[in-house]
Formats: structure tokens, C-alpha cells, sequence
């Protein structure tokens, strides 16, 4: 439907933010669910920022999503920010509160938790170790996530060895850094690997692991969908592992920001994905 004068609005934050598939994604729920709405790219430089997140609330915005590179910066300027953005120390939504406070929340550990749960039913956090690729902010949702819900070891592999034993550091518990030399021997009895570096996105370096170690039933999962089919997921389908892309996370992180702008809950369907890709 036209959006009206009465309109909801929420948007995306991000530097550059054209190549983000969120207003697509938000305009197809927006569309199927008949509410008077709007979605709109918001591309805003680091340096103006703050002056852009303040005026979230002046222009009427319900709130909005942000992307690469203001996820470390939205947490530190949020007048509050939920249990889980405070302990990945990021945020990629904000909510305009009725008193004009801005909620931060991190909706990425669900996204990706979520996904990988309809993606790989096979999996449980109970099956066994986890291996994490890379330690940047969506590595920390991803170890978040998983030492939530149970997982009994998270290796972390990283380029740079320092902010893997920072992730060990800083989250504990079940976190264990692993040297990048060390990567691919890290898959030995793992039940779950994860790529959340940029390896293997188009236009990247690939990524260079060997999967001999890791066991036959282990669930691959990368959160890059550009190609939603990448050379990981490939060489894993092809020895049998099952596989989890990456689109699945941008739509499932999506599902309780809609909801918390637009009230009401959306369903991510096949039909959704689909679009979203086309």
C-alpha cells in the first residue's frame, strides 16, 4: 500500500547503504501485511552520525537498522540497549521509545541462531563444538549466540591472533582462541563451523581451509549470501556436510526490529527469500 501521511517510517543506517536488501526485505512485509508504512535507505557518514541518530526521534522514525560501519558506534550513543547488544557491545537496531529515549538492541545472535535452527534441523547446541571464523562484530554475535544457547567449546579462529584471544577474553566460559595456521585441524570433532569473515564474498580473497578434519554430519554455515552459494558451502556440500547460507540471518535479524517498529510479527517464507534475492 501507498504510504500515507500517518505513516510508520524506519530505515537503514549505513556508509555506503545502497547495496542493503533491507527495504526490499521491509517493504515486502510492509506490502503483504497491509500496514501503513515506509522504509527507506538512510545513507549517513560516520562523522555525521550522531547528529543523524539524535534526529531519529525529531523526524518521527519509529527507529531503524544500521549497518558496517556505525554498529559500535550506535551502542555507544543508545540511552539504553538490551542484555544481548550489551554483551556483544553492538547494535544494529534502534527503537525511538514514546518518551523519544533510543532503545539499542542486537538482533543478529537471533538472526543467527534462528537460521541456522530452520536451516540445519539436524543441529543442536548439544552435538559438540562450534568453530568460528573471524572475530569481528558479527563473529561476536555469533559466539554470543552460541555460548547462550549451550554449545560446550567455541573455537575462535582469526587473521589476527590479538582479537581472537580478545573474544576468549572477554566472553569466556566455553571460548577458546585458535591460531589461523591452526584453522582447518580446529574441525576436528566439531559439530558446527561458521564463517563470518568476508572470505569467499564476491569480490574477496577466498577462503583457504581444508575440511578433511571435519566430521561428515557437521552443519556448515557462512553469513555471506554474496554468492549465497560460496566456495565453503560448495566444497562442504560436495563431502556431504549440510549447509546453511547466509541469507537466512539478514531475514530472521529482521523479524523482531519489524515488530518493534511496525507491531505486528512477520513470517519469513520461501516466497520471501525469493524475492529478496531476485
Amino acid at each position: 500500500m501507498i504510504p500515507s501521511g500517518k505513516a510508520r517510517v524506519a530505515g537503514v543506517m549505513g556508509w555506503p547503504v545502497g547495496h542493503s536488501r533491507s527495504p526490499r526485505l521491509h517493504g515486502y512485509w510492509l506490502d503483504a501485511l497491509g500496514i501503513d508504512g515506509a522504509y527507506v535507505p538512510l545513507p549517513v557518514r560516520p562523522e555525521d552520525f550522531a547528529l543523524a541518530v539524535a534526529a531519529l526521534p525529531k523526524l518521527g522514525f519509529a527507529g531503524a537498522n544500521v549497518t558496517v560501519p556505525h554498529k559500535e558506534a550506535a551502542f555507544a550513543l543508545a540511552d539504553e540497549v538490551d542484555p544481548m547488544a550489551a554483551r556483544i557491545g553492538a547494535v544494529n537496531t534502534l527503537v525511538v521509545l514514546p518518551d523519544g529515549l533510543i532503545e539499542g538492541r542486537n538482533t543478529d545472535a537471533f538472526g543467527f541462531l534462528e537460521n541456522l535452527r530452520q536451516g540445519a534441523s539436524q543441529w543442536s547446541p548439544a552435538a559438540g563444538p562450534a568453530v568460528v571464523l573471524g572475530a569481528g562484530g558479527a563473529a561476536r554475535a555469533v559466539v554470543a549466540a552460541l555460548a547462550e544457547a549451550g554449545v560446550p567449546e567455541i573455537r575462535a579462529a582469526n587473521r589476527s591472533r590479538e582479537r581472537a584471544l580478545a573474544l576468549e577474553a572477554e566472553f569466556g566460559g566455553p571460548v577458546r582462541a585458535v591460531a589461523w595456521e591452526e584453522r582447518s585441524d580446529a574441525l576436528a570433532g566439531a559439530a558446527l563451523l561458521v564463517n563470518t569473515t568476508t572470505l569467499g564474498m564476491a569480490g574477496a580473497p577466498p577462503l583457504d581451509i581444508d575440511l578433511a578434519p571435519l566430521p561428515a554430519g557437521a552443519v556448515v554455515n557462512d553469513i555471506v549470501y554474496a554468492p549465497l552459494e560460496t566456495e565453503l558451502l560448495a566444497a562442504a556440500r560436495r563431502r556431504g556436510n549440510p549447509t546453511v547460507d547466509g541469507l537466512g540471518m539478514l531475514l530472521w535479524q529482521a523479524v523482531p526490529a519489524f515488530e518493534a517498529w511496525f507491531g505486528a510479527r512477520p513470517r519469513v517464507t520461501a516466497e520471501l527469500r525469493r524475492f529478496v534475492l531476485a
